[in-house]
């Protein structure tokens, strides 16, 4: 029992998932095209007489069960449908033998003419041939870090070629290389290092270079070994190289690489650096962003010193643009750099070099066989408001995307897939995109074009009797001679013309007639309510059927409608009538109400802003009295203070005050007037908003003014008494530095050797010269 119930309810539960919801959204529906463009699945009914009295025409815009209901008959329906047509569909080629090119996608070109919204699914098929011709290009990296790698390279010319003939018969091979812009931080500028970057041990070492082109596509294998024997090892300071540099002129250099336009291309590029990317080029103050186009002089890279690096978004477009994939060799350490690499590049691969690469023909290989064995079908960029899906059909079959991946596949094994276009919104003209498989030449032109205007093979007679005779028909509808206007043109405007006329149907320049009647001769006739009422007011914005209900009836039976408004008997309010009119409720016990700060409605206070219920005594939210009344209070009880020249004006919201000799018990309101002095007071709010009562005290408390004198006098004690004690201090100090020179003076007199009568400053002359004519006597 619990299996036959569970098998049922999956059987309704597909049943109900597979059923189409056939919804038409209406908007603004003026014609037959508006009525198509607003969705798709939206038809219009061109039956004369469709329209009931009293009935807008876009009632004749809805779904087509609904039209059908409403007795609109199927041949008057206007539903227009995509239309595929097939411009170009050449078989696909079993081989490369024939003379022509070889066929790999089919159809070739399609015409499409959509109606907004309603997809289009049509079948793509595709077909590798086999012995495609391939273009294999093999870009190296240069750096001193490869020279075992370019040894291997150069003893593995026969293998290379050897391999490429297992793929295919029309295989060629071109040669590149690269190392790295020539400025500093990247390769050092000395002229002597830019002749010779290697170590100085290195004998054969070219000059330092950013990207060459050494040789172009050729099928004749002693050029390519002659070419590859002439190179040399370069050199460069930091890690990454200029990679990126050498795939983008690799792939935008296309009549210099030599690639075929009908062949498979293939970039292998070997390094085992990391690679510099857009914004390093300032580190050397290269400014100018990577253009993506050639620059080849000389066979070298002409711009490399003065243009940045390319994004690798750059490098993934030009690579996909071309139809290039690349297949990155790489050593063990840069496996995971260049992987992350390879997901942002379509149809790429990364294979692992040894340690003198010589594995690299193998590699290529099993590179070679997972690109060509995945086939990835996507499109170019989409015109504005296109969606493109694909549904795989190949072996393994695959989600719906907006790409179609088929893995596996074999050599003349054909796939397929569903290829379903949407366009959402209608197009002006013919647009066009292509849809291929990724790094394969072979594209399908779609040619696409909307449907988005009616065809309703209308009588060509220009006084229909439908029209009153003052028009011809438009797909159902009236398209009136000028001077008259209406459904079937039964109003004359005279001298006015319609969009005045239909000017005065709309209130604030809205919907006619509020969308409830027709304007008609710039009048509004309202439609009919199911109740047997009628919308009525000049631009029918009035019923009496809307208004607040209480108690399930509508106005609390305690009033009539008026155009969605109640109106309350006399002894009734609020929006319903729901409340008799009463203040009981309301009044305080002084007997005023709502405290005078409010309206009683519904027998409840409705306070004014800050005030609360029940009475509107408090205001939690407002500033106290004993701020906002302080100056008013000096005012009134001293005559001092900022209000005191126009006392009775301006502090009229207290009625009443006195000067008291105590206060009431309690804590007393305090402010300080002009005279810094303490002024105490009671305040209370009578009835009404602002309305106070006050009680001031009649003393204040004023501070004692200071004894100037005493001041004075101390001042000129404290001063005198700083004053020696500072001479104090100086003559201590100085007594203090005479007493130590004394000492020392003592201390060298001990020391002396000389005699007590005796002059130590005394010296006696050195040189004695006598007299020869003194006698002596």
């Amino acid at each position: 029992m619990y299996q036959c119930v569970s098998l049922l309810l999956l059987l309704m539960g597909r049943g109900v998932l597979s059923q189409k919801v056939e919804v038409c959204s209406k908007t603004v529906i003026n014609s037959c095209s508006d009525c198509i463009r607003s969705g798709a699945y939206c038809v219009w009914c061109k039956q004369l007489n469709f329209t009931k009295p009293g009935q807008q025409e876009a009632a004749r815009c809805d779904t087509l069960a609904q039209l059908l209901e409403k007795g609109c008959m199927e041949r008057d329906i206007i539903n227009p449908q995509n239309i595929l047509s097939v411009s170009k569909n050449t078989a696909l080629s079993t081989s490369t033998f024939a003379k022509e090119e070889p066929t790999q996608l089919r159809p070739q070109e399609v015409n499409l003419k959509l109606r907004p919204g309603l997809p289009r699914t049509f079948k793509l098929d595709f077909q590798r041939v086999e012995g495609y011709p391939v273009d294999l290009y093999y870009l190296m990296d240069l750096s001193y870090s490869m020279e075992d790698d370019l040894r291997s390279i150069k003893s593995l010319g026969n293998e290379l070629f050897k391999a490429l003939q297992g793929i295919t018969k029309q295989g060629r091979i071109g040669f590149g290389s690269f190392v790295d812009k020539t400025v500093l931080p990247f390769t050092n500028t000395n002229p002597e290092k830019l002749k010779k970057p290697c170590a100085d041990k290195e004998q054969f070492c070219q000059p330092a270079f950013g990207y060459r082109h050494v040789l172009s596509m050729t099928g004749n294998e002693a050029d390519f070994k002659r070419e590859v024997d002439k190179q040399r090892i370069s050199g460069n300071l930091d890690s990454p190289e200029g990679t990126l540099d050498a795939i983008m002129q690799a792939a935008v250099c296309g009549d210099r690489i030599g690639w075929r336009n009908s062949s498979t291309r293939l970039i292998v590029l070997t390094t085992d650096d990391g690679f510099h990317m857009a914004g390093d080029g300032k580190l050397a103050g290269i400014l100018e962003p990577n253009d993506e186009r050639c620059y080849m002089d000389n066979q070298l890279y002409s711009k490399s010193n003065y243009m940045d690096y390319p994004s690798v978004g750059q490098v993934a477009s030009q690579l996909e643009k071309n139809n290039i994939q690349p297949i990155f060799a790489v050593t063990k350490n840069m496996e995971n750099v260049y992987r992350e690499l390879s997901r942002m590049i379509p149809k790429s691969e990364v294979g692992v070099l040894s340690e003198d690469s010589k594995n690299v023909v193998e590699l290529i290989e099993a590179a070679y066989n997972r690109l060509s064995s995945k086939v990835t079908v996507t499109h170019d960029a989409l015109p504005d408001n296109v969606r493109v899906t694909y549904t795989p059909l190949c072996p393994g079959g695959g989600p719906a995307g907006d790409k179609g991946v088929c893995d596996n596949v074999k050599v003349g094994q054909m796939v397929s897939f569903n290829v379903t276009v949407t366009a959402d919104e209608c197009i002006d003209g013919e647009l066009s995109f292509l849809i291929g498989p990724l790094g394969i030449k072979d594209k399908l032109k779609v040619n696409l074009s909307t449907r988005c205007e009616c065809d309703c093979d209308d009588p060509q007679e220009d006084n229909h009797p439908y029209c009153n005779g003052k028009g011809k028909v438009n797909c159902g509808m009236c398209s009136c001679k000028a001077g008259f206007v209406g459904q079937k043109c039964e109003c004359s405007i005279g001298e006015k013309d319609e969009s005045s006329l239909r000017a005065a149907c709309r209130k604030d320049n809205g919907t006619e007639c509020e969308g409830r009647g027709d304007c008609v001769c710039g009048i509004c006739q309202c439609y009919a309510l199911q109740g047997g009422s009628t919308y009525y007011g000049t631009h029918c914005e009035c019923e009496n059927e809307s208004c607040e209900k209480f108690q399930n009836k509508l106005c609390g039976g305690n009033g009539k409608c008026r155009c969605k408004n109640c109106e309350c008997n006399p002894d009734y309010e609020g929006t319903a009538c729901q409340c008799k009119k009463s203040d009981e409720q309301c009044r305080t016990p002084g007997g005023s109400v709502c405290s005078g700060r409010g309206t009683c409605q519904c027998n409840q206070c409705k306070c004014i802003e800050g005030y609360q219920r029940p009475y509107c005594l408090t205001c939690p939210a407002c500033l106290t009295p004993c701020i906002t009344k302080g100056k008013c209070i000096e005012c009134l009880g001293f005559q001092t203070g900022p209000f005191s020249k126009n006392c009775s004006q301006t502090c009229k919201s207290i009625n009443e005050f006195e000067m008291v000799e105590t206060l009431p018990p309690g804590k007393p309101c305090d402010v300080r007037d002009v005279e810094n002095c303490r002024v105490f007071f009671t305040i209370k709010q009578l009835d009404g908003e602002d309305n106070y009562s006050a009680q001031i005290l009649k003393t204040r408390e004023c501070p004692e003014l200071p004894n100037i004198y005493a001041i004075i006098g101390g001042s000129i004690v404290v001063v005198a008494m700083i004053g020696f004690l500072i001479l104090l201090l100086i003559k201590g100090l100085i007594h203090m530095n005479d007493l130590k020179e004394f000492r020392k003076f003592e201390n060298e007199k001990k020391k002396s050797k000389w005699a007590k009568g005796e002059n130590p400053l005394f010296n006696s002359a050195t040189t004695t010269v006598a007299n020869p004519t003194f006698t002596g006597e």
